[in-house]
């Protein structure tokens, strides 16, 4: 079955009772948000990290969704994922990994849409926070939602860039060729870090940025 098809229909597995009550052997549900143009296959290498590592598999969501719509319609989508997610492992709060534009449909989420209340920690790597200029190349919704100054960007990050109690952390590469200009990721109030040169996909399989996203959900 292709990789896509797997990530539309297979469950996330409940835990077991001895999982909830112990942290060590059920941590938050990680639910990974991929960018534009991908699907949730690209967190292959770092979801089976997170399941060597102790996570059981059923908390590990590579939720794939359209990428082609607004931020603000994925935004709500993401809210039905969660609360499917919350309701199968019967966990009270997940855990979001985002790449790329993944980072700001869960933005909104976060501000627009009371997310804040079931998310622990919240991960962006390589996310266009406050604009891309490679985004003008690109056209559609995200897109033009995408490039700095944009009405969607400007809302997003007007007030509080990281409201409530969620753990907020950005990654960003010195070497990253999609996101223009290279400081529009970090966001006032995260954890603000920069990796090694690593291309903009690269920071979704390369070990030490794993280390450190594992140790932010942790």
């Amino acid at each position: 079955m292709p990789t896509l098809l797997l990530a539309l229909v297979l469950p996330v597995a409940p835990a077991s009772a001895a999982d909830h009550g112990n942290k060590a052997l059920a941590p938050h549900p990680v639910v990974f948000v991929h960018g534009w143009n991908s699907d949730g296959s690209t967190w292959r290498t770092m979801a089976g990290r997170f399941r060597s590592d102790g996570w059981p598999a059923g908390h590990l969501d590579q939720w794939t969704y359209d990428a082609r719509q607004s931020n603000a319609t994925t935004a709500a989508r993401l809210a039905e994922e969660i609360d499917r997610v919350l309701a199968a492992t019967g966990a009270a709060k997940v855990d979001v990994v985002t790449h790329s534009m993944g980072g700001l449909s869960s933005r909104h989420y976060l501000k627009k849409l009371g997310g804040t209340a079931k998310v622990d920690a919240w991960v962006s790597l390589a996310g266009p926070n406050h604009g891309t200029e490679t985004a003008r190349w690109c056209g559609g919704a995200p897109c033009v939602e995408m490039r700095p100054g944009s009405a969607f960007l400007n809302t997003l990050n007007t007030g509080d860039e990281t409201p409530g109690s969620p753990r907020y952390a950005t990654w960003r590469s010195p070497c990253d060729m999609i996101i223009s200009p290279k400081d529009s990721v970090a966001l006032t109030g995260a954890v603000n870090h920069t990796t090694a040169c690593l291309g903009h996909s690269d920071v979704l399989s390369d070990q030490a940025v794993y280390e450190a996203v594992k140790k932010h959900l942790r």
